[in-house]
């Protein structure tokens, strides 16, 4: 204890009376999509982002141990000192044939490849162009993105969420002005799961000459030919693409992907790639056995998108609100925090888990359950947690 304590307890007790503290809670793995909570009860994981259930598939634990023994449990080093194996390059190789990229770069995690990547660009800007940047966000982009702005100093131009008409009349109104154009938003919002217009996107920027910046991170393993994500729809026209393998890969860590030239200008001024430690190989092993089985996993994609398109009808139907999502990404419409947490509990208590979504990550009197489809769930487990929502809480 502190002098100073009583200043956290304080904020802390002021967020327990808002329904918005929030507070790490344990679970053990028990099969691809089940968990045991900590009262030991095993619970359907539907908050989890392994969209194709392949955090515990044996191909990847296999590669991630035989990686390991082979070439060890670190890299102690950044990339650029010492910590570059050619494990890196193969990974990298994998992601941008993928990507139907030049090349690709690795970074520990996509938020740091998306506050990275911002006031990378934002130097760019000032020393090639003589101005700062213009940059255009999506006014739903994560928190990583808005952390790579600030980190940058540059004053977002934000635009209403996936309105390309007012993005276009921002663009147009700025037509004059100096400076990079940078269009920074995602392929698949995580808190909505509605989807972009990339080839809109692409178009624009091709037409006011803007550097466009896609986060794939919901989008890469699920959506577009052989999971490639969005940016597979207008080829060539999304200049810069970062993704993860925390999510529908299953294992951790996240890249950016692109031409040659930008890879080697974030390779010298990326400062997330720079100071940080290479990933080390069971990561990589991981990554790679993922992306290796990618192509080959048509019928898990199916399957969720079946998931999907079953839970908003039941919910819908019942009066629920789901909103734009068209992904494996359902958010169900609450309202209070209070109401939301409240949920959550009991679907819990039955062996449920969804979990409930406030604020700040969304904004007030917008607090929902985000459930978060897999492959590995089954038709029965969408129908049992649809049921079990519909008896618990009478929508407004």
């Amino acid at each position: 204890m502190t002098r100073f304590d009583p200043l956290f307890l304080d904020a802390l007790a002021r967020l327990d009376g808002e329904s918005r503290r929030r507070r790490l809670r344990a679970f053990s793995p028990v099969s691809a999509g089940v968990r045991f909570n900590a009262a030991k009860q095993q619970v359907v994981d539907f908050s989890s982002n392994d969209y194709l259930g392949l955090a515990s598939h044996p191909a990847l634990v296999e590669r991630a141990c035989e990686w390991a023994a082979r070439y060890g449990a670190g890299t102690g080093a950044s990339r650029l000192v010492t910590g570059t194996m050619f494990l890196h390059e193969q990974v990298e190789a994998r992601v941008a044939a993928l990507k139907g990229a030049e090349a690709a770069l690795l970074f520990a995690s996509g938020w740091q490849a998306n506050a990275s990547l911002v006031p990378a660009l934002a130097r760019l800007s000032v020393e090639q162009v003589g101005a700062p940047p213009l940059v255009f966000t999506d006014r739903l982009n994560h928190a990583s993105l808005h952390q790579g702005c600030a980190a940058a100093g540059v004053r977002q131009i934000r635009f209403r969420h996936n309105d390309l008409g007012h993005l276009e009349t921002l663009l147009e109104a700025r037509r004059e002005a100096s400076g990079l154009r940078i269009i920074l938003t995602e392929s698949v919002f995580s808190m909505d799961g509605d989807r972009a217009d990339v080839p809109a996107l692409a178009a624009l920027a091709e037409r006011f000459g803007a550097f466009l910046c896609l986060d794939e991170a919901h989008a890469t393993g699920v959506l577009g030919p052989g999971g490639a994500g969005l940016s597979s729809l207008a080829p060539g026209g999304v200049h810069l693409i970062m993704g993860t393998f925390s999510k529908a890969l299953g294992g951790m860590g996240a890249y950016i992907a692109g031409s040659r030239a930008l890879c080697d200008w974030l390779l010298n001024s990326a400062s997330g790639f720079i100071y940080s430690t290479a990933m080390p190989p069971a990561v990589l092993g991981a990554a790679d056995a993922a992306l290796e089985l990618l192509p080959s996993l048509d019928d898990q994609r199916r399957r969720v998108a079946d998931h999907g398109v079953l839970l908003r009808d039941r919910l819908i139907r019942a009066g629920f609100s789901t909103g734009e999502s068209s992904t494996q990404i359902v958010p169900v419409m609450i309202g209070s925090a209070a109401d939301a947490l409240s949920v959550a509990q009991t679907l819990e208590a039955e062996g449920l888990l969804a979990v409930a979504i406030r604020p700040p990550t969304v904004p007030d009197g917008q607090s929902r359950l985000r459930v978060a489809l897999s492959a590995a769930h089954s038709e029965q487990m969408v129908e049992r947690l649809a049921d079990a929502i519909i008896r618990l809480h009478r929508p407004v």
